[in-house]
């Protein structure tokens, strides 16, 4: 018993002693395989899908509606008929200036008569004083006859220009009562009306609009707010692709059309952001406008939009994971230098490298 006692107590120091001495367990690693892809850089930003060409008609004449003709979403023609003003006070002044041109007319007619019996009278005057040797009439009837024929004149001339004045006036209330009648200007959509039958619209210098017309919702234009640290990588003809939240996880292609030189600044809100802001606490940004293609008329008038433009493209390169690039050596390896480690993708024959 004095003898294995000794023995076990060798036994167990000679193992604590190899497992001391033996080497560390290997690490486990996750590896990837290196990609050979194509790097794609872009831009992002937000805005608006708006016509690519939207009409606000107008009233060009004072007056009650008599109808209202359309209604939104409704698709017009050109020259279609969309509303009617009144015309009965049109219809007067139309009836006046008529009036005064018949009036005109006549004036003219008497004018001209005048003249044609007074121009008479003075060859009359003018033969007689020729055959009796200038002794009859006097020179006073004589100038007497060619002042009423001036006058005349004068009076037929006057009578012309009131026919001109009064042909002018009927004109213009014709063309009035024309544009009583409100005309769809372009082939589209109505996208708002704000006018109701009855309601009294007015002529003025800032026309109120009456209706909104899109031209054509088949091709639209996405305008959106490029920030000013992106704005020197994007350029007219890029390609892009937008969502829209009515339709999530569906893109749409649309195509740069151009980039505003002028700035638009907007008052920054509460708290900040990424964007890049100006003097005076303003976010800098320049508006973008892409072309965009709704043949299947998804896309509307105001819809908020999220476009991805493409500005560059490297081509085919290796792509290495992120994650391999944030490897930490051990803190004796890391004081050495750093070193490769020959486990990671080392195949036979291969040397390890020792880095710095």
């Amino acid at each position: 018993m004095k003898y294995w006692l000794p023995a076990l107590i060798l036994i167990a120091l000679v193992l604590a002693i190899a497992q001391c001495s033996g080497e560390k367990p290997k690490p486990d690693y996750i590896t990837e395989a290196v990609g050979q892809e194509s790097l794609a850089l872009s831009v992002t930003a937000t805005g608006n899908l708006r016509p690519t060409n939207q009409v606000e008609v107008g009233a060009e004449v004072t007056g009650p509606l008599d109808s209202v003709l359309v209604d939104v979403n409704d698709r017009v023609t050109k020259g279609q008929v969309i509303a009617v003003i009144n015309t009965e006070i049109i219809d007067q002044q139309i009836a006046q200036s008529r009036a005064n041109l018949n009036a005109a007319r006549a004036a003219l007619g008497q004018a001209q008569a005048t003249l044609d019996i007074d121009r008479v009278q003075l060859a009359r005057l003018e033969e007689v004083r020729n055959i009796s040797g200038g002794r009859v009439p006097s020179q006073i009837e004589l100038e007497r006859a060619e002042a009423a024929v001036e006058r005349d004149k004068a009076a037929v001339a006057s009578a012309r220009a009131n026919i001109e004045a009064a042909s002018a006036s009927l004109k213009g209330n014709l063309t009035t009562r024309t544009r009583a009648v409100i005309r769809a200007p372009v082939t589209g959509v109505v996208l708002a009306r704000r006018v109701e039958p009855g309601q009294t619209v007015v002529a003025s210098f800032n026309t109120v609009t009456l209706f909104v017309i899109a031209e054509d919702l088949s091709q639209m234009q996405l305008r959106v707010a490029i920030d000013e640290a992106d704005v020197g990588q994007v350029k007219s003809g890029q390609k892009a692709n937008f969502t829209v939240d009515a339709y999530p996880g569906r893109s749409f292609p649309a195509t740069l059309e151009r980039v505003d030189l002028a700035s638009s600044n907007t008052v920054q809100a509460q708290g900040g952001g990424a964007a890049a802001t100006g003097a005076g606490g303003a976010v800098v940004s320049y508006e973008a406008r892409l072309q965009v293609q709704n043949p299947e008329g998804l896309l509307r008038p105001g819809m908020t939009a999220t476009a991805t433009i493409a500005t560059q493209n490297t081509g085919s390169a290796l792509l290495v994971p992120n994650a391999a690039l944030r490897f930490r050596p051990e803190p004796e390896e890391e004081a050495a230098g750093g070193v490769f480690n020959p486990q990671i993708g080392l195949e036979e024959q291969k040397q390890q490298a020792t880095i710095g």
